[in-house]
């Protein structure tokens, strides 16, 4: 059956998700900040500045405005970064379909959500913006999945976690295909952590990374071992997060969602938070940078968006709140905040697990 899907971010992961739905014959709306983006997808059928290399289905049409990619439609996913999230959705309410509760709508953005009591989880903090016809409906969808991957086909699984199962199953059915396998949960809270928090693992990783692949004196401690034993230990911190706000299901961090999620994330060559914790290293990245907000602020000038540093801020507060010890997590927030030197945080995070 033929659908029409509005998909709000035209990244690498909405232009993939628009690509594998169009390819299963839907219709498929996608709106993009940059005219120039919406006017390469509607010409050329390509998106060379955020999934070069790849040719997109006809059955893709690029907007510039919000209410006429969404206006109508069956289906809404949102694909925004987390920092864009808040003007997005004030002008999702203003559309009818929306107000009226005739769209399903799931979120593919990783991270939290800033309200003025702090951050949120993002499907808690649309719930209280959206009209009452999506509290308990909204979906959630996550794993291990670098949109270059899934773009060329490269056999890839997702989680669709709601509190409604019907529209788990629904969005399960609008995006599976042979080479896209996709898993309903109703675990929408430890989804949606697991997907944040591993972003800032990801940052640390690509520090001991990058120090290991310097070797001397300061990386020559670090291996393929210690690689693991930093996995592991991020994944013992998401999983303390998650039980803390609301996860229902232990066994959702130890799945794709969870430990899949994030080791693809920190290994994979196509991480970007990765890169940013390498390159604190080899470009000292950090250096014309005040703080974690200063960072935030002028986050354009590093030229691409790894969302482990919204994230890692984030942690720190909820961290704080529900009084969890995160010592990896916080001490990546502590160099992110210029109060801690990288080597300096690994030595005693690893030296403090003894």
């Amino acid at each position: 059956m033929r659908s029409t899907v509005a998909i709000l971010g035209a990244g690498a992961w909405g232009t993939t998700a628009a690509k594998l739905i169009a390819e299963k014959g839907h219709e498929v709306f996608i709106w993009c900040h940059e005219n120039e983006v919406a006017v390469e997808i509607n010409s050329q059928h390509t998106n060379k500045r955020f999934l070069p290399g790849i040719s997109l289905p006809l059955g893709i049409r690029a907007f510039n405005s919000v209410e006429d990619t969404v206006s109508g439609r069956e289906f809404l996913i949102i694909a925004v970064p987390s920092i864009y999230l808040l003007n997005i959705v004030k002008q999702l309410i203003q559309v009818p379909s929306i107000r009226e509760g005739k769209i399903a709508i799931a979120v593919i953005t990783k991270g939290f959500f800033e309200t003025e009591k702090g951050p949120a989880l993002i499907i808690d903090a649309l719930e209280d913006y959206l009209p009452g016809f999506y509290r308990k409906a909204l979906v959630y969808i996550a794993g291990p999945s670098h949109a270059e991957e899934a773009a060329r086909g490269k056999i890839t699984g997702l989680i669709s976690a709601s509190r409604s199962p019907k529209n788990a199953i629904r969005f399960r059915y609008l995006l599976k295909s042979s080479r896209l396998l996709v898993f309903a949960s109703l675990d929408v809270r430890g989804v949606q952590v697991a997907a944040a928090a591993k972003n800032v693992i990801a940052i640390a990783f690509g520090i001991m990374d990058a120090l290991k692949t310097k070797g001397g004196e300061e990386g020559g401690m670090f291996g393929d071992n210690t690689e693991s034993l930093l996995l592991a230990a991020g994944l013992n911190e998401i999983q303390i997060l998650g039980m803390a706000m609301g996860a229902t299901h232990p066994e959702t961090f130890a799945s794709i969602s969870g430990v899949g999620d994030l080791d693809v994330t920190c290994r994979s060559v196509y991480g970007r938070n990765r890169r940013f914790g390498r390159e604190i290293i080899e470009k000292n990245i950090l250096g014309s940078f005040k703080s974690i907000d200063d960072i935030l602020i002028h986050i354009g000038e590093i030229g691409y968006l790894p969302e482990g540093i919204a994230a890692a801020r984030a942690v720190q507060i909820l961290a704080e709140r529900h009084r969890l010890k995160m010592p990896l997590c916080t001490g990546l927030y502590q160099i992110l905040n210029k109060e801690l030197k990288p080597l300096e945080f690994l030595r005693n995070f690893l030296k403090n697990m003894e």
